[in-house]
């Protein structure tokens, strides 16, 4: 015969007790990866009630992968297309359409993309101070970038660099 453990959770700390007093780690809201596009958009912005994420809680979700509403928020977000949008992530279209709406996770080379994305986008925003701006200069062809457009340059981690580069440039007002 089983027995029952009753158990209460501290959502505070992700830790539960159970009846024998040992701790064990559970999964909050926090580790299942909710809300981490919208924190890596709005970065420091983000309102007291918002979940945060330091680096290591960002590193451990993106290692389970992110579930696939947060691939949604940043097209949302981004206002682009699943077309364009799923190329540059590593997923193939018929993939993307398949797995909307989905309640599974994207893979962890797709969640570290999804979050490059993110980054790019509240970076973005910071620099030109508004999200139709930061969106219109993320989808036209930039000079600092040879002539290409900086959300199709930051397909690689080389190019993301890049991108963040000019952007830090443009915000100093060093010419490009």
């Amino acid at each position: 015969m089983g027995t029952i453990v009753a158990k209460s959770e501290s959502r505070a700390t992700g830790l539960r007790t159970g009846n024998r007093g040992k701790l064990q780690r559970v999964v909050t809201s926090k580790r299942t990866g909710a809300g981490v596009v919208e924190f890596c958009v709005q970065g420091s912005a983000v309102s007291e009630t918002a979940i945060r994420f330091n680096p290591s809680e960002l590193v451990a979700v993106l290692e389970v992968g992110l579930p696939f509403r947060e691939l949604e928020a940043l097209q949302t977000r981004l206002s682009v297309s699943s077309e364009k949008l799923a190329p540059m992530l590593g997923l193939s279209k018929a993939t993307f359409h398949r797995r909307r709406g989905d309640e599974g996770r994207l893979s962890p080379a797709v969640s570290d993309r999804v979050v490059r994305y993110a980054l790019l986008l509240g970076q973005a925003i910071n620099v030109f101070e508004g999200l139709e701006a930061a969106k219109q200069w993320l989808n036209a062809p930039q000079v600092g970038l040879g002539g290409s457009v900086p959300l199709e340059y930051a397909k690689t981690e080389i190019g993301a660099r890049e991108v963040e580069n000019l952007l830090g440039r443009i915000e100093y007002g060093v010419y490009s």
